[in-house]
């Protein structure tokens, strides 16, 4: 099994545009806002920081991909990075983006359809990079996350065709690096903390998949979820990971995926938000936790798990929604679809309660959470 997180929905467009979202603000029971928003046809956010930005992609009817950054006051910004493919399922995928403005992703190119890493600054320079060994051809290079400190982190396909994860420092060095008795099989790294943590997850052939947490100092835990069904393509998936080293995900169980919260120091938490599987996507410097689940009809809902366990269920649109990423603010974004089957982009902004839960927090202590 290997996630990719590669969308179906792409777009393009020969020079980077400015425009203001089509912004709806919809009714909630609580006093929750949700705002609505698309960047273009099909509109796919996956990251915000603290400042409230959002990074993302959208699609056109040809099913390519263009990159957006949507600011805290609503105008967005489209791009595309330099020799991005522009056939169906081509395109920019912007993938995090850190309290600087700096965002990360990935890009197919133009030639034989291969992905390649690259970085946006605030200016809007973008500079594209490869990890070093990768392997010639489809896939290549995916970025995940990028910490404050523009550290970077993803995974490659190296010469033999298996999965490898990277850390890019600022100055563009890298360090590739495997989980422990990892030689042969893939290892895919997700998410970065400002202390420069990664975690993500590994495994091998007809081998279940475990979790891990690499440490700057390049040490590297390994863990099972409690309970997790341990087989072929089952078992542990992080997705997310905070300032503190608090990591959140999903795990394969008998009657469904449940999420899960794992403590620095190695305590688990398991929780469910709907009868049908869990999916937790990001983890706030609070320890708020946002993702997905699914009803007893399989359909998609969000949910917002606060750090005493409270469960908080909503919907930004009619048929189905998916949270990405939350920042320390506790405002959410991901995308859902109305009921043409339309994807568009959402902005959760917390109700009275938990806004005042997160009044006093540090803009700069928060990361961008990556998607799967």
């Amino acid at each position: 099994m290997k996630p990719r997180n590669l969308a179906l929905f792409t777009a393009i467009t020969l020079f980077p545009t400015v425009g203001i979202a089509i912004q709806t603000l919809l009714a909630h029971k609580t006093e929750e806002q949700i705002i609505s928003f698309d960047a273009g046809p099909n509109t796919f956010p996956a990251s915000i920081n603290p400042e409230g930005e959002i990074t993302g992609n959208y699609s056109d009817a040809s099913l390519i991909s263009h990159g957006f950054l949507r600011a805290g006051d609503g105008i967005i910004t489209t791009f595309d990075a330099p020799g991005a493919g522009t056939g169906p399922g081509q395109g920019t995928f912007p993938s995090g983006i850190n309290p600087k403005g700096e965002i990360t992703g990935y890009y197919y190119d133009d030639a034989i359809g291969a992905i390649h890493g690259f970085l946006r600054a605030r200016d809007g320079i973008i500079t594209t990079f490869d990890a070093p060994g990768v392997g010639t051809g489809f896939p290549g290079t995916t970025p995940s996350g990028i910490n404050l400190e523009g550290e970077i982190t993803g995974y490659y396909v190296d010469l033999n065709g298996g999965d490898r994860a990277f850390l890019r420092a600022r100055d563009g060095t890298f360090i590739t690096f495997a989980a422990p008795g990892a030689a042969t099989t893939d290892t895919i790294a997700l998410a970065i903390n400002s202390r420069g943590d990664i975690t993500g997850w590994y495994a091998g052939a007809f081998e279940p998949v475990r979790g891990f947490l690499r440490s700057r100092d390049g040490t590297v835990a390994t863990f099972d979820a409690p309970g997790a069904v341990l087989f072929r393509a089952a078992g542990t998936f992080p997705s997310g990971i905070n300032p503190d080293g608090e990591i959140t995900g999903f795990y394969s169980a008998s009657g469904g995926p449940r999420g899960f919260l794992r403590d620095r120091d190695g305590t688990m938490t398991t929780f469910d938000a709907g009868p049908r599987g869990t999916f937790p996507q990001g983890i706030s410097s609070q320890g708020e936790i946002t993702g997905y689940y699914q009803d007893l009809n399989f359909a998609d809902h969000g949910f917002l798990r606060a750090r005493d366990g409270t469960m908080t269920k909503f919907d930004a649109g009619p048929n189905g929604t998916l949270p990405l990423s939350i920042n320390p603010r506790g405002e959410i974004t991901g995308n859902y679809w109305d009921s043409g089957g339309i994807a568009h982009g959402f902005l959760r902004k917390p109700d009275r309660h938990e806004k005042s839960k997160n009044e006093s927090v540090d803009r700069d202590d928060e990361d961008s959470e990556r998607p799967e």
